[in-house]
């Protein structure tokens, strides 16, 4: 008789299915085509990429999925209060959130560096989505209090320290703050870097790039992280509990919001001229390999590949993506092979592309790059543990680790290779 311990144990169950992210980049593939096909390749297009992307999932979600059934929700369908029951607490979370929306306008137009270069653009989009986002919140508030099953949440707290109100939760209102901070902070980057990658990758001569490999493994390349802005903005929008792709918890610890900033505009330290500006005295995969058109096709399909990983890790949350938050545990697509496929992939890529032991100048610029890259990654690392820090506090991300330690096959691969027993 075989000993049921030797037997493979199933994979925890994700909280987002296949089909989601499959409708979704179907949406995304079918516009990008028609922009193409129109020459469409402005702001305006790229936000109709959103729609596109967003659409689908939503129709999947709902008729497919029925996620709004979902007891994770915190909605019980079956119970309808009468509005006067609830039009107390709805009208003290809508302070809550009006006081909430207020302190992000009011960062918004303090922070210079949101009104120029690609920040000015999600200003824009931000400025006009304001009036309807604050006169849609009024109906919705005061229809889904009517069926939530526990009505005074965050901005409840938070309205309710306004009002002065009894039963405040400080760390209720701190869980609110954070997460509509995440949502801020990110969702500007997001709209921002749009429009430039959708209009290149649409207005992309394809003659030009089934002639070069490196033009056309760049266009590739644009194409993927078109394809993983767009579904990160969608995540950034689409964060509702009827959807069941609200904030469970955004991160409490101060290391992670530092190692994830750090990595994002305006406070990044990564790009060019920044502290850790690896690139000085690198010139890149396609110089190195210049004149040697088989290799420049290789490589430029391995980077293509990474760059699909990284965005099939985006792709894979559906509606649910978004930094330095817990909205569900994902346990398909690249996770079952690795716990965080997206920095796995995004790190690789940077060091194959960017070849930073060759310099053009000096052995001081190529050791001087290494080690800048280096610190890169170990920023990556440093991310990835803090969200284990964060999402270890759910019994199912624990099951999911535990699991990904026994039979993950990059995770098994890389605690060989380091010497360490997978965990």
């Amino acid at each position: 008789m075989s000993d049921p311990s030797s037997h493979p144990s199933p994979r925890p169950v994700s909280a987002v299915g296949h089909g989601v992210g499959l409708a979704g980049l179907a949406g995304a593939l079918g516009w990008i085509a028609a922009a193409r096909w129109l020459h469409l390749g402005g702001p305006y297009a790229a936000l109709v990429n959103l729609v596109a992307v967003g659409g689908p999932m939503i129709l999947w979600s709902l008729l497919v999925d029925k996620v709004h059934r979902r007891p994770s929700t915190g909605i019980d369908w079956t119970t309808r209060r009468p509005m006067r029951a609830t039009l107390d607490i709805s009208l003290t979370k809508l302070a809550g959130l009006w006081m909430t929306f207020a302190l992000i306008g009011a960062i918004y137009a303090t922070g210079r560096f949101y009104w120029q270069g690609n920040f000015a653009f999600a200003m824009w989009c931000l400025g006009w989505a304001a009036p309807f986002l604050f006169l849609g919140s009024i109906p919705y508030v005061l229809w889904l209090d009517r069926h939530l099953v526990e009505p005074r949440d965050g901005a409840w707290m938070l309205g309710a320290w306004l009002t002065g109100q009894p039963g405040v939760e400080p760390e209720a209102i701190y869980e609110h703050l954070r997460a509509w901070g995440v949502k801020a902070f990110f969702l500007a980057f997001m709209i921002a870097a749009l429009p430039a990658g959708f209009g290149q990758f649409v207005r992309g001569d394809v003659s030009v790039a089934l002639r070069d490999p490196v033009a056309l493994a760049n266009w590739l390349i644009t194409l993927m992280f078109v394809i993983d802005v767009t579904f990160a903005t969608v995540g950034y929008i689409l964060a509702m509990r009827p959807l069941d792709a609200h904030i469970r918890s955004a991160n409490p610890y101060a290391a992670a919001w530092m190692a994830a900033l750090i990595c994002y505009p305006p406070t990044i330290l990564m790009t060019d001229g920044g502290p850790l500006d690896y690139r000085p005295g690198t010139a890149g995969w396609s110089y190195w390999l210049a004149g040697h058109p088989l290799l420049l096709a290789i490589i430029g399909a391995v980077l293509v590949a990474l760059t699909a990983i990284y965005a099939w890790a985006t792709v894979a949350f559906g509606l649910r993506f978004s930094n330095l938050t817990h909205r569900g545990i994902l346990t398909h697509g690249p996770y079952a092979w690795s716990r965080h496929p997206a920095y796995l992939s995004k790190n690789l890529f940077w060091w194959i592309a960017t070849v930073p032991v060759l310099s053009t100048g000096s052995w001081v610029d190529a050791a001087r790059s290494t080690v800048l890259l280096g610190v890169v990654s170990g920023v990556y690392y440093w991310r990835a543990r803090t969200e284990e820090w964060h999402l270890s506090a759910d019994p199912a991300y624990r099951a999911y680790h535990d699991w990904m330690g026994r039979h993950g096959p990059v995770t098994r691969l890389v605690a060989r290779i380091i010497g360490r027993p997978a965990r």
